[in-house]
């Protein structure tokens, strides 16, 4: 389906939003490793339509990266790399950080912060990189935008990786808008859309 794209919408620079992917990585699917996600698979089906829909509309993107000098995410062993149909085009940016928030990414801080402080993310993990970037983001006065459903979480202690999402995406939502990744792209379509059943924030 043809994405229609609403230019109005953006007239002003600072409101156009970047979509960040965030450590769409062999670490995260390269099961029995330690970090292997066990429902990774649906939500990359969402990261990757967020990412065709922004990439269809032009929009900017950016793939923020964990490297570090331990067993995971190792530059130098194959599950730093990225996950297959996730490997960043040459007109898109790449940022690296060895904690969780991708403000610790210096360079992302300041992109963010001189692009009008709007950007989306989608990826992985919920409890770690999405949930400290989001209380971040916030500190700064940035406008952040979860697509709760193109991520999932690790389990907490005895509480099962869903359970520990939809807890993860209720807490995310004290500090950033969260939404599902059909709504998103229903926005930038300018499609009409009611709040979605799927929304974590709805009891």
């Amino acid at each position: 389906m043809t994405v229609h794209f609403d230019l109005r919408s953006y007239i002003d620079s600072r409101h156009i939003p970047t979509l960040v992917l965030v450590d769409v990585q062999q670490e995260y699917v390269a099961s029995p490793r330690r970090l292997a996600l066990p429902h990774a698979d649906a939500a990359l089906e969402r990261c990757r339509a967020a990412l065709s829909s922004a990439r269809q509309l032009g929009l900017p993107v950016a793939f923020v990266r964990w490297i570090g000098k331990s067993a995971f995410f190792n530059a130098a062993s194959p599950f730093a790399d990225w996950i297959e149909g996730f490997t960043p085009q040459r007109s898109e940016m790449v940022f690296e950080r060895a904690k969780p928030s991708c403000y610790a990414s210096t360079p992302f801080a300041n992109l963010i912060d001189q692009a009008g402080g709007h950007f989306v993310v989608a990826g992985f993990a919920g409890e770690a990189a999405c949930l400290s970037t989001a209380v971040d983001a916030f500190h700064r006065g940035h406008s952040m935008t979860f697509l709760f459903d193109a991520s999932t979480s690790h389990a907490l202690e005895d509480i099962a990786p869903a359970d520990a999402h939809r807890v993860i995406s209720q807490v995310i939502s004290l500090y950033a808008r969260v939404t599902d990744t059909a709504a998103w792209i229903a926005q930038l379509s300018c499609q009409p859309r009611g709040k979605s059943e799927h929304d974590p924030r709805v009891a």
